[in-house]
């Protein structure tokens, strides 16, 4: 099959050389020597790739690619696309091809896939977990290094929202930031000095949170508040900036935290600590 195109949001730049590397990891210069010493090459398989629990489905483009970058004979039926919600039983894929090609690419495929597809899995609880409230689920920077496009692109297949994708496209001044500067309207000061206009602050008291209103900053990141100490930040506010909590968040706080009315939420947890779904490949010779 010709490589099949990538969805919108991932570019081959960052997709395609982490699939040669988790092929060459597999392979290297040897390749699957298993295969070569048992399966004749004329044998094909079909297989079904089916969940084996509930999933929400992030990744089947890579895992086609990854078959496609093995051998242009595979045949990759995707029966479902991102973002679906898949039943356990339920089918992702059907594949037809040679088995010494099928098999070599299966684990990597399957890492990927049931990778992304715990992001996506876990984001989409966080999701249901604040619903009615108004309140946007943000991910973070805590991502694997070398696979924060594909993780964050497992977020909003998930339901969430990207934040920052990395140090360079937004401004967040945070408390290291500050001991440099010496103080928000300092740091808030000298970001709007250097041309940005959209800034953000991290504050860790209510004190940080009226400086870096005074100072004009468009965001707030409340950082480690409860629910309580939320609401008395947000009466600081009043309006005149948007609100991001964060800091140890998790499934059983997050609809109290929503419910303060802050705008957003980020959460480490949904790419930090995501567990692989458990998807089959199950396979029959021809």
């Amino acid at each position: 099959m010709p490589i099949p195109p990538l969805p919108p949001g991932l570019e081959e730049k960052d997709v395609d050389p982490l699939i040669a590397r988790a092929l060459e990891e597999d392979l290297a210069e040897a390749g699957d020597i298993t295969c070569q010493a048992v399966i004749p090459p004329d044998v094909r398989f079909s297989g079904v790739m089916a969940a084996r629990q509930e999933i929400i489905v992030a990744g089947l483009p890579l895992a086609a690619r990854v078959f496609a970058r093995v051998s242009d004979e595979i045949a990759f039926l995707p029966e479902a696309v991102d973002g679906d919600k898949i039943n356990k039983g339920g089918v992702l894929a059907r594949l037809e091809g040679p088995a010494a090609a099928l098999l070599p690419a299966e684990r990597v495929a399957l890492n990927l896939l049931q990778h992304l597809c715990g992001i996506a899995t876990q984001t989409r609880r966080y999701v249901e977990a604040i619903a009615g409230t108004g309140c946007v689920l943000l991910d973070t920077r805590k991502t694997i290094p070398g696979l924060r496009k594909v993780e964050k692109y497992a977020t909003r297949m998930g339901g969430a929202s990207n934040h920052r994708m990395g140090l360079y496209d937004a401004i967040l001044i945070k408390d290291n930031h500050l001991a440099v500067t010496g103080s928000v309207h300092e740091a808030v000061r000298r970001a709007r000095a250097a041309g940005h206009a959209h800034i953000e602050v991290e504050c860790d008291t209510l004190e940080q949170v009226r400086e870096a209103i005074d100072a004009g900053a468009e965001r707030l990141l409340l950082d480690n508040m409860d629910p309580p100490m939320l609401r008395r930040a947000l009466k600081i506010v009043d309006g005149r900036a948007r609100t991001e909590a964060s800091g140890g968040v998790t499934l059983e706080t997050i609809h109290a935290i929503a419910a303060t009315g802050v705008d957003f939420v980020s959460v480490g947890r949904i790419t930090q600590s995501a567990p692989a779904v458990d998807i089959g490949l199950d396979w029959r010779a021809e």
